[in-house]
């Protein structure tokens, strides 16, 4: 029962997830990512929240945002998902956006949209907790959300 990385996340793995974009306008260009770690928090105040890597090169740049989109992918967007989760330069190539009036983008087909401002963030660990407060929300019915479990995107049965 030790907790070497692989283990770790070998057993946070069985826990499926949803499957976010969370994009900006960040100097008339588009910044983003994709996580795995979305939940809600509060009703009131509305709050959500994701982690990030430590890591990431794209979260300093995202962070300068007013606002942020966070977009709850649907299931037919494994392909979509590993995209944004690739080169930074290459990951809204073909990918259709909305972009909200204060900077927040979104990806027009999705399951539920976010219009969020950053709260704050913590650190924990290897990754930082990153609280956002809603300022617009939408969603529609169908399609499902993509889940994220056993490192791979849909349920494994």
């Amino acid at each position: 029962m030790g907790l070497e990385p692989g283990r770790l996340r070998a057993a946070f793995g069985a826990f499926p997830s949803g499957v976010v974009a969370v994009a900006a306008r960040v100097e008339r260009r588009v910044v983003g990512l994709v996580a795995s770690s979305f939940t809600s928090v509060s009703l009131e105040p509305p709050l959500v929240s994701f982690s990030i890597s430590t890591a990431s090169r794209t979260w300093p740049e995202l962070q300068r945002a007013d606002h942020v989109g966070v977009t709850v992918l649907a299931d037919h967007h494994d392909l979509v998902a590993r995209q944004l989760a690739g080169p930074a330069e290459k990951r809204f190539e073909g990918i259709e956006t909305t972009s909200g009036p204060e900077g927040a983008v979104t990806l027009t087909e999705g399951v539920a949209w976010f219009d969020t401002t950053i709260e704050r963030h913590i650190e924990a660990g290897d990754h930082t907790i990153v609280l956002l407060r809603l300022h617009a929300v939408a969603h529609v019915e169908h399609p499902l959300p993509l889940v994220f479990h056993r490192s791979r995107f849909g349920l494994n049965r």
